[in-house]
């Protein structure tokens, strides 16, 4: 367990978090300063921001480079999806509900595997264990059997990229490479109002907060050392007897949990979900994120997801051409000139700072 000293170094930031999002945000929006359209905006940031909180985990602080985490930000994505289209649907032949582009596909019944998806409950339950296990039963074919480094990167990308063929068919019965779209309500509120807008906005600021403090909690207690001790001398924890491939398996499962959560909670803010966002580039950028803001750090993590999105929003409106080289671009920048990411750069200067002045003293 942790200490005094490491549960205040995990409540503190907390609960500064939960200030600023909790508090501040929506007193600037009650006030008319932030509008219902940029309080929704910030909403889908703090969406990303937990699947970057999770990329951290097992990147920043495990040593796992994982190029497909957008696959499970996907599954979270769709269970979500697949409710509100079931909520929104009209009655079918034999009167359950159906979308529109399986009636549009002369499907007549809904297929098994949507069933599940009638119930809320059931479809958040799903959105949370899917990823879970799905990335289990991956961590124990690579983990067990010692893969890491490049060679995991490259079968979570190939992974990924199946994963997006797979969903892009009409077959799959899951909207094609339309994806799942015109979700209109939610318990019957409609999702285009601002105050159900609000609703989601709050709910999703009250995840993140809780997914940090537990990110954090983790990263303070024994395990977080053992993570680090695996990102860094892996062989000589092996070497002590550290069951390396279940440390692994759980990590990885926890950060495909906090994806598919955010997928969950991303999906009814956007009002819709594709393959595009579950392939190869998405994962791409969920290490940009984490690498420009900071890796192993946390607050980094969702900084950069923050930061980059918002970015995106507005270079994409006002230089859409020029937006994937100027993404490109930071992420070289960051890598050479600030490898400790953005958050990384006051204690970089205060380092050149005291290596100045010591020579300095040692020229006198």
């Amino acid at each position: 367990m942790p200490s005094s000293a490491a549960w205040q170094r995990t409540l503190i930031p907390g609960i500064i978090l939960a200030l600023l999002l909790l508090v501040g945000l929506p007193m600037l929006h009650s006030y008319g300063i932030l509008s219902d359209y940029y309080l929704n905006l910030f909403g889908k940031y703090l969406a990303l921001a937990i699947l970057a909180l999770g990329m951290d985990l097992i990147w920043g602080y495990t040593g796992i480079l994982s190029l497909g985490q957008a696959i499970f930000f996907g599954f979270g994505g769709y269970a979500m999806g697949m409710y509100l289209m079931l909520a929104s649907s009209g009655q079918g032949v034999y009167g359950e509900r159906i979308p529109d582009f399986m009636v549009w596909n002369r499907v007549t019944s809904l297929p098994i595997f949507w069933q599940p998806f009638q119930s809320f409950p059931l479809a958040v339950l799903l959105a949370l264990l899917l990823p879970a296990l799905a990335a289990s039963v991956f961590g124990l074919l690579t983990f067990r059997r010692r893969v890491s480094g490049t060679y995991f990167a490259i079968l979570t990308q190939a992974m990924a990229f199946a994963t997006w063929l797979m969903c892009n068919r009409n077959e799959m019965n899951l909207g094609g490479t339309n994806g799942l779209t015109d979700f209109k309500s939610l318990f019957g509120f409609a999702l285009s109002d601002p105050s159900t807008q609000w609703v989601l906005y709050m709910i999703t600021a009250v995840f993140l907060v809780g997914s940090f403090v537990l990110c954090k909690w983790l990263v303070s207690s024994k395990m977080g050392l053992v993570m680090t001790a695996m990102r860094d001398q892996e062989q000589r924890l092996r070497f002590l007897g550290y069951p390396i491939a279940q440390y692994k398996i759980f990590i990885f499962a926890l950060a495909a949990a906090l994806a598919g959560l955010s997928g969950a909670l991303y999906a009814p803010q956007v009002g819709i979900i594709t393959p595009s966002q579950i392939g190869v580039l998405p994962s791409l950028e969920v290490v940009v994120w984490v690498a420009t803001g900071g890796r192993g750090t946390l607050i980094g993590a969702m900084l950069g997801a923050v930061g980059i999105n918002a970015a995106r929003s507005y270079l994409t409106a006002h230089y859409p051409e020029w937006w994937p080289i100027i993404l490109g671009g930071l992420f070289v920048g960051v890598v050479v000139l600030f490898p400790n990411g953005l958050v990384g750069i006051p204690g970089q200067l205060r380092q050149a700072v005291r290596r100045a002045r010591r020579r300095g003293a040692a020229a006198l």
